[in-house]
């Protein structure tokens, strides 16, 4: 578990935060699929490399986490390390399958006509990963299909807010097309990070339908799987933290620096999480 240790230790992720609440077992775990994660994500993200070889290299990785998942031996050194994990936990391929396609859209798209498409990526990139985890955190009611699903999408519109100027200067604009024309907001001033009054319009209303799908999240988490799902939940606090600072500073990311939570902040979150469900 070394390499997958050492990638969860030095990404210091909002996402590996959550681990530090779990078991030593499922926190392993977990930091083999953050791992993975995050090394499919990164090979989309290398701008340096060409399209074409980036396809390459998940086409790859899909064959390499096939393997795994067919108990065939892996060729890569984290695969390797994940392979038990994934036959312990019985993920399934079609998961990885979903969750690089996700990373394949990098590739190819830079707009998003309306919510529609938005959202079937955001299922790719993030409700995938909850749908992952929720099998290494164990559950009893299958509503946590559900409650993975609607909190992937919470946090990925998270995400896309706080990202905007960093996403712009890639030539990537994730808001919905169909949204900035309602908001009467232009791609020019995007990625130009002109921020204005029709911006900040714009932002609330995705910042709405991010809030709906963290209420949906709420809803749908079964009382008897709340403790199970503890690291889930911190997530959720920590984004809707994140949501709630975006707001009060009307949603203007166009600065240079990114909005974050403080680490006193964060590790706060981490204490309450497990105060909440130690009692």
């Amino acid at each position: 578990m070394q390499h997958s240790r050492a990638i969860t230790k030095k990404s210091a992720s909002n996402l590996a935060l959550a681990f530090v609440l779990l078991p030593r077992e499922k926190r392993d775990a977990m930091a083999a699929l953050y791992a993975f994660c995050r090394a499919v994500d990164d090979v989309a993200d290398e701008e340096t490399v060409p399209t074409g070889k980036r396809r390459e290299q998940l086409a790859a990785w899909r064959a390499d986490i096939r393997r795994a998942c067919e108990k065939t031996p892996p060729e890569f050194v984290l695969n390797q390390e994940f392979q038990p994990i994934i036959h312990q936990f019985k993920l399934p391929f079609a998961l990885f399958d979903e969750l690089i396609h996700g990373c394949e859209m990098d590739l190819d798209t830079k707009r998003y006509e309306n919510y529609e498409q938005l959202e079937h990526y955001c299922y790719r990139v993030a409700s995938v990963v909850g749908l992952l985890s929720i099998e290494i955190f164990g559950y009893k009611n299958p509503a946590c299909h559900d409650y993975a699903v609607y909190l992937g999408k919470a946090l990925q519109l998270t995400n896309i807010l706080r990202d905007v100027r960093t996403d712009a200067e890639r030539g990537r604009i994730y808001l919905p097309l169909a949204e900035l024309k309602k908001f009467n907001v232009t791609e020019a001033e995007i990625l130009n990070f002109k921020y204005s009054e029709n911006y900040h319009a714009l932002a609330a209303s995705v910042a709405g339908r991010a809030k709906h799908f963290f209420q949906l999240a709420r809803k749908t988490l079964p009382a008897e799987d709340r403790r199970a799902m503890v690291a889930a939940e911190l997530m959720g606090s920590v984004y809707w933290q994140l949501l709630q600072k975006l707001e009060t500073n009307r949603y203007n990311v166009f600065g240079p620096q990114p909005v974050r939570l403080s680490k006193p902040h964060k590790l706060a979150l981490v204490f309450g999480s497990w105060i909440r469900f130690a009692i």
